[in-house]
């Protein structure tokens, strides 16, 4: 019997699949599952057109069985089998798709779409495989055929009995080496473990004699082992179910099984698409943050099924990344793999999912805040930061599709609102949307600067989160009201007749003012009288697109940018203190120097800045008190 050699271009492909295409070597058993479920399809397919067959689904199986002594591991299928000439066309050349062939030809009839190529993924057996044998008979064909090959030398095929139609894949498993253990893949729950990863939702039964123990007849305390039949995966996947079937449990169940995290979802998305391109999917809506899910270990992406059977662990192309929290999964039969399903090709049908589900994650967020305010809030604590994030990166590009998902404590409401509420409560002489920036609402509430804007009635946003002005910055307006900062020089705010005369001290005590900003030159662009200041002596403001809060979160990174924000110290002209900083400019410029030193310091502890010199702040206190 003569060997058969490979193309020249089939060699050098066997050699590089063998070697690299494959990052798991698990992977072999999905492909071998895969192309055994096309060739029960293929069936299916010739029932739709011949009377002559009929398709009872549960007279088809495949079978895996391990055989330890002789470490072969088989895979039979009771499918459509195949001659010489399809062991020869589609083994012979490798990447020719004899299902992808069947499939084009079948295009009009409806029914199950074939998963693979046979070919390509068939190869990748020899990654555990020292000889790899296909004995098959084919429907209505002459006679059975056994094709076997030991890699890359070529294949033999020569006739042989079998008495079933349909397919065994025998392999010889490779001997353990001191770098390899081949040993797992003559393990039966090792087996197991990969058919419910990969091939789980196979639409036929995948059967495997496993061993089990049970008690001895007449014993209470010896038991016997026994092996018995059992199909190993799941089936129906719970996505291809119909929605009015499956109860709330059902999502939960599924979730918790698929190890999507600890926590109980807080929502399910069910989606059943059949237009441009077709796909299940069922996404969830944590509860609660992964623990890792600000470090580097942490992967987003959906898990990706092609036809049932799992493509991709982490699909991230399927996300992005301010709904990276999003857990779940997408089956479609219309993705286009390249030459492993290990590797997506990131074609037209993936973007086309990947924008319904962003649109789906968006609605249903929305339909939350809605409804469900209490599940939105806990959801929001939880991730609100990454939709802040969303906002801030790609210089606000996703702006629209984010902003009516934010929330922020309220001064008036005290409690979260988002920023639609906000603008519907604004009175008619109201400007701006005012936020005041701090560490925690208590502090916030307590600042100097938002006595103004709080005494003229208007609502205050807090912003607690180090992102939220950097977000807000990019989002600049929303329903064309600009966003305005408490600590802003100018607070778009009519002048009152205390504010009037605030501005008529400032300009009678300009010589105190500027002795003061010379005092305290290179620490302040400027010292002047208060307008927003009603009850407290002293605060700082800031001119320019850098506040306070900013040089604080950016200072406090790793690479330490030495920002500043361009401080003015704003002076309460209708306090107590600021008849003392007149009497001291007038009659003791030390004292003046003294008191001046004091404000800015206090200021500084306000917005809960470093003082420079903790020690020359003490002793000045000590100079006031004696």
């Amino acid at each position: 019997m003569a060997k058969q050699q490979f193309k020249a271009e089939s060699k050098r492909l066997l050699e590089m699949m063998i070697n690299s295409i494959y990052t798991q070597r698990e992977i072999f058993l999905r492909e071998l599952v895969s192309n055994a479920s096309d060739a029960i399809d293929k069936i299916y397919y010739k029932a739709l057109t011949d009377d002559r067959l009929v398709f009872d689904k549960d007279s088809y199986f495949i079978k895996v069985t391990a055989d330890k002594e002789n470490r072969t591991l088989t895979i039979r299928d009771t499918g459509i089998g195949m001659t010489k000439e399809d062991l020869e066309n589609n083994l012979g050349i490798i990447a020719k798709s004899g299902s992808l062939a069947f499939k084009k030809e079948n295009e009009s009839k409806d029914g199950h779409d074939i998963i693979g190529q046979f070919g390509v993924g068939f190869y990748s057996a020899f990654m555990v495989a020292d000889v790899v044998t296909v004995i098959s008979k084919a429907l209505d064909g002459d006679g059975a055929y056994k094709w076997e090959s030991t890699g890359a030398d070529g294949y033999t095929i020569e006739p042989v009995e079998k008495d079933s139609v349909g397919t065994e894949v025998i392999l010889k498993i490779k001997d353990n080496t001191e770098d390899d253990s081949y040993d797992e893949f003559l393990e039966e729950y090792r087996l197991k473990s990969i058919i419910k990863k990969y091939s789980d939702f196979i639409r036929y039964p995948i059967k495997m004699d496993m061993k089990s123990s049970r008690r001895k007849e007449g014993s209470d305390t010896e038991f016997e082992e026994y092996e018995e039949e059992q199909t190993v995966n799941s089936l129906v996947p719970i996505w291809k179910k119909n929605k009015s079937e499956l109860t709330a449990d059902d999502y939960e169940k599924f979730y918790s099984e698929k190890h999507y995290g600890f926590d109980k979802p807080l929502k399910h998305i069910h989606i059943s698409v059949d237009g441009a391109v077709r796909y299940h999917s069922i996404l969830f809506i944590p509860e609660s943050m992964p623990f890792d899910y600000y470090s580097k270990e942490f992967e987003k992406g959906l898990e990706l099924y092609s036809n049932g059977v799992l493509i991709m662990n982490k699909c991230a192309d399927l996300l992005p990344d301010y709904f990276s929290f999003v857990k779940g999964m997408v089956d479609s039969e219309d993705l286009s793999l390249n030459i492993s399903r290990e590797m997506l090709q990131h074609d037209r049908q993936l973007k086309l999912i990947a924008k319904n589900i962003q649109s789906k994650i968006k609605g249903q967020l929305q339909s939350l805040l809605k409804d469900e305010r209490e599940k939105y809030e806990t959801f929001y604590k939880a991730f609100g930061r990454q939709l802040k994030f969303g906002i801030y990166n790609d210089y606000g590009t996703h702006k629209d599709v984010l902003q009516d998902l934010l929330l922020f404590y309220s001064s008036k409401e005290k409690k979260l609102v988002t920023l639609d509420e906000y603008v519907l409560r604004m009175p008619e002489d109201q400007k701006y949307i005012y936020y005041a920036s701090g560490e925690s609402n208590e502090r916030i509430e307590k600042l100097p600067q938002t006595e103004m804007v709080s005494d003229k009635g208007y609502e205050i946003l807090y912003f607690t989160d180090d992102i939220d002005e950097f977000a807000i910055k990019m989002l600049m307006t929303y329903k064309e009201k600009e966003f305005k900062s408490v600590s802003s020089g100018d607070l778009g705010i009519e002048a009152d007749e205390k504010d009037k005369e605030a501005e008529s001290e400032s300009n009678d005590s300009k010589e105190l003012f500027d002795s003061m900003t010379e005092f305290l030159s290179g620490k302040v662009k400027n010292v002047r009288a208060s307008k927003r200041l009603r009850s407290h002596p002293v605060c700082l403001t800031t001119e320019g697109d850098v506040t306070i809060e900013m040089e604080k979160i950016l200072n406090a990174m790793p690479n330490n940018p030495n920002v500043k924000a361009d401080k003015v110290l704003e002076i309460n002209v209708n306090h107590a203190v600021f008849q003392s900083l007149k009497d001291a400019h007038e009659k003791d410029k030390e004292k003046l120097n003294l008191y001046t030193s004091l404000l800015y310091n206090q200021a500084l502890l306000i917005e809960g800045l470093p003082i420079q010199d903790p020690v020359e702040f003490t002793n000045d206190i000590c100079k006031v008190m004696v």
